[in-house]
């Protein structure tokens, strides 16, 4: 049994012609916005003010330096997934460099923490449609949107892949036209966004109220850690690289496009806003592009971006259960999970394990109708440094397999992290210093414990599995 198991993980890759028995009807343009679409979320609209408060003008470097951790992690992934692309990606990935109990941590972890955003996405999705229509309630409204999302993604790959070009193109409409806006209002363009003597806004809220840094550095440390998680979603890139017609040339595009296009967005958007804004204006919960649009004088700012993150929250839950389910389906295949989910349609979608993704969405309409006030931030406590330990685990993967690529099939090493190994070292070391932060700081403790109780559980059913089979 030890001398299988030791043989399973030491495979770089399944042979090119071997697909798994998944559909291949996503395209470049799917793959692309799906990673765009992952990402862009609330996190960016609404909490991305808290950043601002806590860091100043300095959420710029805040973003920067997190968006290059991304970055790193993404490059990392990408190597790997053209090398040897997987439905389970990063799950598949770490059990061959490291052993079946990194594969199963890393992917039930990655698992968990989809479903449980994906409830997250939808109670804020379900906040901004109760507001709209109050006759419906709350947890009445996440029944609607897991009855819907559950529809799409039990349907043909190719439909789920329109269905969220579309989403993610109007998220990233708005923020192109935002970004428009907001160059032509900090050069005094627009009458409404120009200082009382009328003229251009200027650098005045970048160097005055305490300078660029207001907070110092420990300011711009704070507004990493207040932003860091925001760029969770990409790795859903490379899980769905395996269902298109070439992974290996779709997954390297996508990791290239996406990663770049979300770091200028992101920093672009944050550098409007602190140029056209005081930072000490800002109030967290409330987004600062709502506030930016008021200042611009565009009618109805308010709700013209509450209709965007209500898009942005359904585009990000729909990609995740997209995700998750494949995820799951992964760790099917290779016993990692019930068999029973390997279950597919005739045309390719593993609909059990989009059942068991969504279930626990289905399970936050009880908890909204419970604790409608509450359950979004105990959610999102429950799952806050799960993406920092699946980031920990593919940087490790990478170290370790990129050798053994190198040896056994140096053809398919089409993208390479750059100065390897020294910034996978240094990506691991930021890591630990943002984990090491999170313990220290009063705000993100709780995140940090709550997450790391779920890694411990996940690694001990991983340790007595593994004891059981050696034993066998």
């Amino acid at each position: 049994m030890q001398d299988q198991q030791q043989l399973r993980t030491s495979e770089p890759a399944e042979p090119p012609g071997n697909r798994e028995p998944l559909s291949a009807g996503l395209k470049q343009r799917h793959l692309t916005m799906l990673g765009l679409g992952g990402v862009i979320g609330a996190g960016l609209f609404v909490g991305s003010g808290a950043g601002i408060a806590v860091a100043g003008p300095g959420i710029v470097l805040s973003y920067l330096i997190a968006g290059t951790l991304a970055l790193l992690v993404m490059r990392m992934l990408g190597e790997m997934s053209a090398a040897m692309p997987a439905s389970g990606s990063f799950s598949v990935h770490a059990e061959r460099a490291l052993g079946r109990w990194a594969g199963f941590s890393v992917g039930w972890l990655y698992w968990f923490l989809l479903v449980v955003v994906l409830a997250v996405e939808a109670t804020g999705a379900a906040k901004i449609a109760n507001g709209w229509a109050p006759g419906v309630p709350q947890w009445g409204w996440v029944l609607i949107f897991m009855v819907v999302f559950t529809v799409a993604n039990l349907a043909a790959v190719k439909n789920f892949g329109e269905f969220e070009f579309w989403f993610a193109a109007l998220k990233v409409g708005a923020i192109v036209l935002f970004l428009a806006l907001g160059l032509l209002a900090v050069f005094g363009l627009l009458p409404a966004a120009s200082s009382f003597s009328g003229d251009p806004v200027g650098m005045t809220n970048l160097t005055g109220r305490g300078g660029f840094l207001p907070n110092g550095w420990a300011g711009v440390v704070s507004g990493v850690l207040a932003v860091v998680f925001a760029f969770g979603g990409l790795e859903v890139v490379t899980i769905a690289a395996a269902e298109t017609d070439d992974p290996a040339r779709a997954v390297g595009r996508a990791v290239r496009s996406a990663v770049f296009r979300i770091l200028f967005f992101y920093v672009g958007s944050m550098l409007v806003i602190v140029t056209l804004l005081p930072w000490n204006t800002m109030t967290p919960g409330l987004s600062p592009y709502v506030a930016v649009l008021d200042r611009i004088g565009v009618p109805s700012a308010g709700s013209i971006m509450n209709i965007v993150v209500f898009v942005a929250l359904l585009s990000a839950l729909n990609a995740n259960l997209y995700g998750s389910s494949r995820m799951i389906f992964s760790l099917a295949e290779r016993a990692e999970a019930p068999k029973g989910l390997l279950v597919t349609s005739p045309g390719g979608v593993p609909r059990r394990a989009v059942l068991a993704s969504v279930a626990f969405g289905f399970v936050s309409v009880v908890l909204n109708l419970l604790w409608p006030d509450t359950v979004f931030f105990y959610l999102l406590n429950a799952v806050g440094a799960v993406l920092l330990f699946v980031w920990g685990l593919i940087a490790v993967s990478q170290l370790k397999l990129r050798r053994r690529i190198e040896r056994e099939m140096p053809e398919r090493l089409t993208l390479k992290m750059w100065a390897f190994p020294y910034l996978t070292w240094a990506a691991l070391a930021a890591m630990g210093v943002v984990l090491v932060l999170m313990l220290i700081d009063d705000t993100a403790r709780p995140q940090l414990l709550a997450s790391a109780g779920a890694t411990a559980l996940v690694l001990l059913v991983a340790l007595v599995r593994e004891l059981r089979a050696r034993r066998a």
